[in-house]
């Protein structure tokens, strides 16, 4: 069964990603119980798990296009033409989201620029006083969720091939990783916990992400070179 016009819903491989997502919560916070009792840690890992949400759309426009064009030329030559084709979706989901944070950042910087408080307003300050509430109100749950639903999807990057978002999503974690360990460093502990705390989400993930591709061959007959 497919979901939308590419990507396969397989209700065990979701369930088997929330379970994964649980048990690494629950070891992130049994290490930083166990290593690292700074009380700023909780806020910190609250922080950066927002950052990494509203990065993981930039990194994926950054990314992806390189995954795609080396996707696309591992495909046989007689497919390139066809996901060649399909490239719309994703390119289309992209623009969206740009046009988004566009409208955003348009209005929000004249009115942080120009509009002054302290004077008397003349009418195109009070136009943008009230689109940025407008923003503020409305434009910023729909970044969020646009931003989610991007990173989740990788910009419905399964309209080109079912096998694109878990490639991406393999390439986005270990990106997040190198990006972790080059800005923190290593964590505190023995060696054994510095290397599950660093590397047991990425490993983890790829795991299931090689696991999902496996299914898609051998239950629902999806290939690349097919």
């Amino acid at each position: 069964m497919q979901e939308g016009a590419g990507r396969i819903e397989d209700r065990t491989v979701d369930r088997v990603q929330v379970a994964r997502t649980v048990l690494g919560a629950a070891a992130t916070i049994a290490l930083v119980l166990a290593y690292n009792v700074d009380p700023d840690r909780w806020e910190d890992a609250a922080w950066q798990g927002a950052a990494q949400l509203i990065v993981a759309p930039f990194v994926l426009i950054i990314a992806a296009p390189l995954v795609i064009i080396g996707f696309i030329y591992y495909a046989p030559p007689h497919l390139r033409p066809h996901l060649r084709s399909r490239l719309r979706a994703p390119l289309k989901a992209v623009g969206w989201y740009v046009l988004t944070l566009a409208v955003i950042g348009g209005i929000l910087v004249p009115t942080a620029l120009f509009a002054n408080a302290d004077d008397g307003k003349s009418w195109w300050e009070y136009v943008l006083a009230v689109a940025s509430l407008i923003v503020i109100v409305w434009g910023f749950p729909f970044f969020f969720m646009a931003s989610l639903y991007s990173a989740r999807s990788a910009f419905n990057s399964a309209q080109v091939h079912p096998m694109l978002p878990p490639v991406l999503t393999m390439t986005l974690v270990w990106v997040f990783a190198a990006f972790s360990l080059i800005g923190d460093g290593m964590p505190q502990g023995p060696p054994a916990v510095q290397f599950c705390s660093t590397l047991g989400g990425p490993l983890s993930v790829t795991v299931v992400s090689l696991w999902e591709l496996r299914r898609m061959k051998t239950r629902f007959g999806v290939t690349l070179r097919a």
